[in-house]
């Protein structure tokens, strides 16, 4: 069966050019159902695309570079990338594509049985970086109250929900978090191997379309830097 999977980028992109490439005979002639070619860290963008198009999934160039690079980093963490987790690449990558006035630049979290959690944590704010830490009821709380603290708002989280992607201890974790603030209600999402980064991001996602919110409903004022206490 192993002589039918290929997951060097080389020969995934030799077998979808011409497949007697580097098989002599048919896996069919030996009962199995077909060739297979696994995604992980040695795959090239020709595999992953040929994946994403069997997926339904058709992107530009740019797009493929974007959603390649993270998909290398994640075949750096995970044995086998599988296509719940490629549809959830893409989505990330489609979700970011909202303007983005936060970006998580480092998360360090400290957890476990003896209190307290703690977060450190640097934030792009407008280009300029930010840096703090913070402790919370739980590590995702810690991170949540970092981002409060170099972001001042007063956004009511309404939401928080985390799913697996895949099976495993190393499957993605996919985390849905909506925030309402005087009647605007965004969601912001992101999917990761560790849920804590994914939490945060999915968090600092929901900000910035609460910012574009605010400037379709509030056009010509300064939306981005509503205070928490509403001062």
């Amino acid at each position: 069966k192993n002589a039918f999977a290929h997951e060097s980028g080389i020969h995934q992109d030799g077998m979808l050019k011409n497949r007697e490439t580097f098989e002599v005979m048919r896996p069919e002639d030996v009962g199995l159902s077909g060739t297979s070619l696994p995604l992980g860290k040695h795959s090239g963008r020709a595999a992953l695309r040929a994946k994403l198009k069997e997926l339904g999934v058709d992107l530009a160039d740019n797009q493929l570079n974007d959603v390649f690079v993270r998909f290398k980093a994640l075949a750096d963490r995970k044995k086998e990338v599988y296509d719940d987790d490629l549809i959830a690449l893409v989505s990330d990558e489609q979700t970011n594509d909202a303007y983005e006035y936060l970006q998580l630049k480092k998360l360090r979290v400290i957890c476990g049985t003896e209190g307290p959690q703690e977060a450190e944590m640097v934030l792009s704010v407008d280009g300029v970086e930010k840096s703090i830490d913070a402790t919370g009821g739980g590590p995702v709380d810690a991170a949540f109250m970092c981002v409060k603290m170099l972001y001042p708002h007063k956004a009511r989280l309404q939401v928080y929900q985390v799913h697996a992607v895949t099976e495993g201890t190393d499957a993605q974790a996919t985390v849905s978090v909506r925030l309402e603030e005087d009647g605007r209600i965004v969601t912001g999402s992101s999917a990761d191997t560790d849920t804590i980064v994914a939490s945060t991001k999915a968090y600092i996602n929901a900000l910035n379309r609460l910012i574009i919110r605010r400037q379709k409903t509030a056009p010509g004022e300064d939306v981005k830097t509503v205070s928490y206490h509403g001062e």
